[in-house]
């Protein structure tokens, strides 16, 4: 049988996915282990002993100053950036891409300008809003807001146009008018795009979120990085980069199953 028409079982996949994973954990355990060994005081490749204890401390340990739980605070303070964040730039991506992707008029008049925007590199703006917006929590939204809206306009648009033209005859034939073909026809099909839209903007999200928390911020996972890179303490940054990754791709499943349960027909068709 020729390589590219074995399929691997539901077992193997998921043994043969996770086999980078444990190479990856296998190689840092010896090279850290051999580190440590040559200087126990060494910072670069802490332990898991070492990291365990800074999870702990982090997480389960009130701050001195504080009193707060850290990681925890850190967490709150990022999620809900990131989710004002993302939401802001959904609900504008709905309007915009339909509206673009409908209506010729909005076409002409908007779509250069969404993909003029979609070109501007957005941490190069990020001067401009701590600028306009000032160091608070406005100017980290937005960063992210600029960052994924103008993709999610441009996909959303492209989603629209790409609706089968046999369905916008018919229901025009039927007596609809511009709204009622919005309503009834554009947005059911398109909202779950949107949905996928949102998930392959998570990532960029992510960066803009942990840029913006690193330069102006007093809390978040992306400051608590930053903050503790001028100790070369790994022990807390690659638990948080790690506890970063596990958020993304927990917001990622729920966006997926939410898309899965409220939209089957979508999924149904390959999606």
């Amino acid at each position: 049988m020729r390589l590219i028409n074995r399929h691997p079982g539901r077992v193997s996949a998921t043994l043969l996915g996770l086999l980078p994973f444990l190479l990856i954990m296998l190689i840092y355990s010896l090279a850290s282990q051999e580190r440590l060994a040559e200087n126990p005081n060494d910072k670069l490749l802490p332990g898991l002993e070492q990291m365990t204890a800074a999870i702990d401390r982090m997480a389960f340990q009130e701050d001195r100053r504080s009193g707060d739980y850290l990681m925890w605070q850190d967490t709150t303070a990022s999620l809900q950036r990131l989710g004002m964040g993302i939401g802001i730039a959904a609900a504008l991506a709905l309007v915009v891409g339909v509206l673009n992707g409908v209506l010729p008029l909005i076409r002409a008049n908007l779509a250069p300008l969404v993909s003029t925007l979609s070109m501007v590199p957005p941490l190069a703006l990020l001067p401009i809003l701590f600028i306009v917006f000032g160091l608070g929590e406005l100017s980290k939204v937005m960063l992210i807001v600029i960052g994924t809206a103008p993709i999610m306009m441009r996909d959303v648009a492209q989603r629209v146009r790409e609706l089968p033209g046999e369905q916008l005859i018919k229901i025009q034939t039927l007596g609809a008018n511009s709204w009622q073909v919005i309503v009834r026809m554009v947005l059911p099909q398109i909202i779950p795009r949107l949905i996928d839209s949102v998930r392959l903007s998570l990532g960029p999200a992510w960066l803009f979120l942990i840029a913006a928390e690193a330069i102006a911020s007093t809390e978040g996972l992306g400051y608590r990085i930053f903050l503790v890179r001028r100790y070369l303490a790994m022990d807390v940054i690659l638990p948080y980069v790690i506890w970063i990754t596990i958020l993304a791709i927990v917001i990622d499943q729920c966006l997926r199953l939410a898309n899965r349960r409220l939209f089957p027909w979508y999924n149904a068709g390959g999606h």
